[in-house]
C-alpha cells in the first residue's frame, strides 16, 4: 500500500518533487516556510491540482494529469491532521469522529477514541478539551475514514513541550496498529528525527536531498539547505535499569549510556538523540571527569563546516555519532580518519525531549 507522488508546478509555488512511502513508514517533509511542503500535502488530499502531477496509492491512482484522472477528495481513502485541527466547535468528540464516516457508527468512533487514549472524554466539546486532547480528536477523526495514507501537516505547533513529548510517544505507539504510509511536515528536527524513518528536504519546491534521517543529518549539503546548525544523531538503546540515583542506564551499540531518568521499564526501546555540539573528542581516556559517558570509538571522516567548526564522525560499535569542534581543535589534535578517540558525553547533556520510544520494536 505504498503512496507513490510526483507533482510538477510554476505556481503558486514552483515545484517539482517526487518520492515515495512505503507502507507502515513515516516520511518527514522538511524544509523552510514557503517551500512546498504544505502545498505537497494538499496535492496529495485532492484540495490543489498540480499542472503535472501523479498520486498513487497501492496502485489505486487518485490524480494522473497525463490520464486525465482526478478522484475528489471525498473519494480519496486519505486521513489529514491539519495545525488548528479544525474541528466542530458544536459537536462531542465522538460526534466529531463520527461527521467523518461514510456510515456513522458511535461504536466506531468511541473505539478510535479509545486508540487515541480519549475513551472517557467522548462527550466532550472542543472548547472542554486541552489543544493535546484536541490533536488526538483530530486524528481519531483522521483515521475514521478508513484512510490508505495518513497526512500530519504540523500536528503538534499548537501545544507546549510537555504535551508534545506525550503525543510523539502516542503517534509512534499508534504507527504500530497502522500499516499504512504516513507522510509529516514538520520544521523541527528534533520531531522529524524522532518520529521519521526517511526525511525528504525541500527547498524552493525542489528535492535536494532524500534519505534515512541519519543519511540526511550527517549531509553538510542538506543541513545547510535546511539552515541547520545544531546537528544530531539518533542513537536507538535499551532500557537496562533504573538506578538509585536518578539515572537510567541504557544498553546502545555503541556501548552503556547513562542518562537522567529515562520513561520505560526495563527492556523498552528507545531513540536518543545526541546532539554533536555536545560531544567532547580526546585521544586519551580521560580521568577524574564529571562525565558518566565516555565512549571509545574511531574517526570514520571529519568535514570541514564554515566559519571555524568541523564536524568529526566517529564510529563507535556498530553506530556512528558526530562530534562537532574548532578547527583548531582538530589541528591541535591531528585526527585523521582511522585514529582511535574517546567521545564523551555528559549525562544531563540530553533532554528529555530527546528521547522517545523506538519507532518500531
Amino acid at each position: 500500500m505504498a503512496l507513490e507522488v510526483m507533482a510538477r508546478a510554476a505556481s503558486p509555488i514552483p515545484l517539482d518533487v517526487t518520492f515515495r512511502v512505503e507502507p507502515g513508514e513515516l516520511l518527514a517533509l522538511v524544509g523552510h516556510s514557503g517551500s512546498g511542503k504544505t502545498t505537497l500535502l494538499r496535492a496529495i488530499a485532492g484540495l490543489w491540482r498540480p499542472e503535472r502531477a501523479r498520486v498513487a496509492v497501492n496502485g489505486t491512482v487518485w490524480l494522473d494529469t497525463e490520464a486525465g484522472v482526478d478522484l475528489p477528495s471525498h473519494r480519496r481513502r486519505v486521513g489529514i491532521v491539519f495545525q488548528t485541527y479544525a474541528l466542530f466547535p458544536h459537536m462531542t468528540a465522538v460526534q466529531n469522529v463520527m461527521a467523518a464516516m461514510e456510515r456513522p457508527d458511535r461504536t466506531e468512533a468511541a473505539r478510535l477514541l479509545d486508540l487515541v487514549n480519549l475513551h472517557d472524554l467522548a462527550d466532550r466539546k472542543p472548547a472542554q478539551l486541552s489543544g493535546g486532547q484536541q490533536q488526538r480528536v483530530a486524528v481519531a477523526r483522521a483515521l475514521a475514514r478508513k484512510p490508505q495514507a495518513l497526512l500530519l501537516d504540523e500536528p503538534f505547533s499548537a501545544v507546549d513541550r510537555a504535551t508534545r513529548e506525550k503525543l510523539y510517544g502516542e503517534i509512534i505507539a499508534l504507527r504500530a496498529s497502522l500499516a499504512m504510509p504516513v507522510v509529516l511536515v514538520t520544521h523541527d528536527m528534533n520531531e522529524a528525527q524522532l518520529l521519521a524513518d526517511r526525511m525528504v528536504v525541500i527547498e524552493k519546491g525542489r528535492v535536494v536531498r532524500e534519505g534515512t534521517t541519519a543519511e540526511v543529518m550527517g549531509d553538510p549539503d542538506a543541513l545547510r539547505a535546511m539552515g541547520i546548525r545544531e546537528v544530531a544523531v539518533m542513537l536507538p538503546a535499551i532500557v537496562v535499569e533504573h538506578l538509585a540515583d536518578g539515572l537510567t542506564r541504557l544498553d546502545a551499540a555503541t556501548g552503556p549510556l547513562f542518562l537522567p531518568s529515562v520513561e520505560g521499564a526495563p527492556g523498552t526501546r528507545v531513540r536518543v538523540r545526541i546532539m554533536a555540539h555536545e560531544v567532547i573528542l580526546s585521544r586519551l581516556r580521560p580521568e577524574g571527569l564529571s562525565a558518566q559517558n565516555i565512549l571509545p570509538g574511531q574517526v570514520v571522516r571529519i568535514v570541514p563546516g564554515t566559519g571555524p567548526a568541523m564536524m568529526v564522525h566517529v564510529r563507535i560499535g556498530d553506530d556512528e555519532i558526530l562530534s562537532r569542534i574548532t578547527r583548531r581543535a582538530a589541528e591541535q589534535m591531528a585526527l585523521e580518519p582511522g585514529d582511535a578517540v574517546f567521545a564523551i558525553l555528559k549525562s544531563m547533556s540530553v533532554a528529555r525531549h530527546h528521547i522517545a520510544p523506538a519507532v518500531r520494536s
